[in-house]
C-alpha cells in the first residue's frame, strides 16, 4: 500500500484538510531558507490539535544535532528528514527517531554512497543546484527504476502532483510519495483540491 505524505505545511488549516483527505504524514520544514519554513513553535500548536494517528515528519538541513533533537522534542516529530549534506554518522546521532536522508537525482544514482546510511528511509528528489528542495519539478525517474531494488523504504518526491502519480507508482512502486510544491497555490499555502485529488490518486494506485 502507497502512502502519502504532504510536505511545506505551514497552517493548521492545510494540515487538517490534508489528514481529512487521507495523508498519512505531513512534513514541517524548519530550513529558515525555504518559503515554506514554520517556526517551531506553530508546529508545536499545530501538533498539539492534530490527532495522533498521522505522522509528523520535521525537515531539516545541516542543522546542527542539539538543535534537531530541541525542535523534534518541542514539536513531538515522529521522523527526522535530512535534506543537506549530513553524513552517515550524522544521521546515527538521533536515537529514538526514524530518520529518512535524502538524495537529489542529477543523472546517476549512487547505491554503494547511498547504502552507507542505515536509515529507517531514502527519500529521491530532483537535483537542484539553487534549492536543496522543493524545486517543482520531477527527475528522470528511469534512473531510479534502473538502480534496481533499493531498501529500506523509500520516498519519491520531486514534482509529483495527480496528472504523474500513478505514472510514478507504477514503475518504481515506492512505499510512499511525496508531494509539496506540485499541490500549492503559492508556495506554504496548499490547494485543497489538488491535495484531494492528488491522494485519491493514490488511493487508486494501492
Amino acid at each position: 500500500m502507497v502512502k502519502v505524505k504532504i510536505c511545506g505545511i505551514t497552517s493548521l488549516e492545510d494540515a487538517l484538510a490534508c489528514f481529512f483527505a487521507g495523508a498519512h504524514a505531513l512534513g514541517f520544514i524548519f530550513y529558515k531558507k525555504s518559503p515554506r519554513y514554520i517556526s517551531p513553535a506553530r508546529v508545536r500548536n499545530i501538533s498539539r490539535i492534530l490527532p495522533k494517528n498521522i505522522v509528523r515528519v520535521g525537515v531539516f538541513v545541516n542543522e546542527r544535532t542539539p538543535t534537531v533533537k530541541r525542535i523534534a522534542k518541542t514539536c513531538g516529530l515522529d521522523i527526522l528528514q535530512f535534506h543537506g549534506q549530513e553524513t552517515p554518522e550524522y544521521c546515527r546521532k538521533f536515537q529514538g527517531y526514524k530518520v529518512i536522508k535524502a538524495f537529489r537525482v542529477k543523472d546517476k544514482v549512487d547505491l554503494r554512497e547511498i547504502c552507507k546510511y542505515k536509515t529507517y528511509g531514502y527519500l529521491f528528489d530532483s537535483f537542484s543546484k539553487s534549492k536543496p528542495g522543493g524545486t517543482g519539478s520531477k527527475f528522470n525517474w528511469k534512473i531510479l527504476a534502473q538502480a534496481g531494488r533499493i531498501k529500506p523504504i523509500v520516498f519519491l518526491s520531486g514534482g509529483l502532483n495527480s496528472s504523474n502519480v500513478t505514472e510514478a507508482i507504477k514503475l518504481l512502486k515506492p512505499a510512499w510519495v511525496d508531494a509539496s510544491t506540485g499541490l500549492e497555490l503559492k508556495p506554504g499555502k496548499k490547494d485543497h483540491n489538488k491535495v484531494f485529488r492528488f491522494i485519491k490518486k493514490t488511493k487508486n494506485e494501492r
